[in-house]
C-alpha cells in the first residue's frame, strides 16, 4: 500500500512541476509580448520622428532585433518545456545507455 501512496505522490509533485514550468513559460511569452509590443512602438516613433515613413521604421534592424533574438531564447523555453527535443529525443538516450552498457559488460569480460 506504501508503495502505491508513493507513487500518488511521485506523480502528484511530476504533475505540480510540470503545471510549474508551464506557468513559467507562459509568464515569459506575455512578458515578451508586452515588452516588445512597447520596446517596438517606442522604435518606431522615435524614426519615424525622424521622417521615415511606417515601413522603413517597422523592417528597421533595431525595431526587430530584440524581438528577434529574444525570440530565439523563447523558442527554446517553449522546446524545454513542451518536451521538444530533436536531437536528444528518449529514443537517442536509450540508444546511448544501452551502447554505454554493451561497452561496461566488454570491459568487465577483459578482466576475468
Amino acid at each position: 500500500m506504501e508503495l502505491n501512496e508513493f507513487e500518488q505522490t511521485d506523480k502528484l509533485a511530476r504533475a505540480q512541476k510540470k503545471v510549474k514550468e508551464l506557468k513559467g513559460f507562459y509568464i515569459h511569452l506575455l512578458v515578451y509580448v508586452l515588452v516588445n509590443l512597447f520596446l517596438m512602438t517606442v522604435t518606431i516613433m522615435g524614426i519615424m520622428s525622424s521622417g521615415a515613413s511606417f515601413s522603413e521604421a517597422l523592417f528597421n534592424f533595431g525595431t526587430l532585433s530584440t524581438p528577434f533574438f529574444w525570440g530565439i531564447g523563447l523558442a527554446f523555453h517553449a522546446a524545454k518545456v513542451f518536451g521538444y527535443s530533436p536531437f536528444f529525443s528518449k529514443d537517442w538516450e536509450q540508444r546511448q545507455i544501452s551502447k554505454y552498457v554493451e561497452q561496461d559488460k566488454k570491459d568487465a569480460e577483459k578482466f576475468r
